[in-house]
């Protein structure tokens, strides 16, 4: 597995040199909540699809 550093700094390469300071931070910013969402299902914490449409259809309800 990566250091962060190494994903930030691979993240940074593959931006356009005139990427904008925004541009960084929403790119770490999603990065990060990739790294969380990967952590969590290692970690076994989620839910199966069918899970995920019933919480999103009791939600959604008006």
């Amino acid at each position: 597995m990566s250091s962060v550093m190494q994903e930030v700094k691979k993240l940074v390469n593959h931006l356009p040199d005139d990427t904008s300071i925004e541009d960084v931070q929403y790119h770490l910013y999603v990065l990060g909540k990739v790294q969380k969402g990967r952590d969590d299902i290692s970690n076994g914490r989620h839910c199966s699809t069918e899970e995920a449409k019933e919480h999103l259809s009791r939600w959604l309800k008006p």
